[in-house]
């Protein structure tokens, strides 16, 4: 299986574009792995929120083809424990799926395009996190459960 993380805007601060880099390179060992960034939208002060959220989601949509599984990483999605989210990725494997995509919104969220093509939406905490933060917090939480799922010491429950 393919994961894919998809995000709109890139990650300026290098501390976490390392500590981002670490953990997906630590994934490669289990999965093929990647992350694709997609760039803000230009103007975007001179947009709407829901215009905004519009544009982003076209391009987030041309980059996904018609069998991908989709999963939008949304705070109003279903909430893991990490042996929890394992048992999930393990379910989608066991499902025969090629390709994976999670995705970062901009900003204001997904547009309804977006919400309609997603497979389903998964939350990392009830807190709001930025979305460069978001980037590490869930490539670190793919390398956990696929150490939970190969019983590795890195996850102590």
């Amino acid at each position: 299986m393919k994961l894919t993380l998809l995000a709109v805007g890139y990650t300026d601060s290098p501390a976490l574009k390392d500590l981002t880099a670490e953990y997906g390179k630590r994934l490669q060992r289990f999965a093929d792995f990647c992350t694709e960034e997609l760039p803000d939208v230009k103007n975007a002060r001179n947009l709407s929120e829901a215009e905004q959220k519009i544009r982003e989601g076209r391009e987030l949509l041309a980059r996904i083809r018609p069998e991908d599984v989709v999963v939008l990483l949304d705070e109003r999605g279903a909430s893991f424990s990490s042996a929890g989210f394992a048992d999930y990725l393990q379910k989608q494997m066991n499902a025969g799926v090629r390709r994976l995509v999670f995705v970062v919104g901009g900003p204001y969220g997904f547009s309804d395009e977006v919400y309609r093509r997603a497979n389903g939406k998964v939350s990392l905490s009830p807190m709001t996190f930025s979305h460069q933060m978001v980037r590490l917090f869930f490539t670190e939480q793919l390398y956990r459960a696929f150490s939970i799922l190969n019983h590795l010491p890195y996850h102590h429950p």
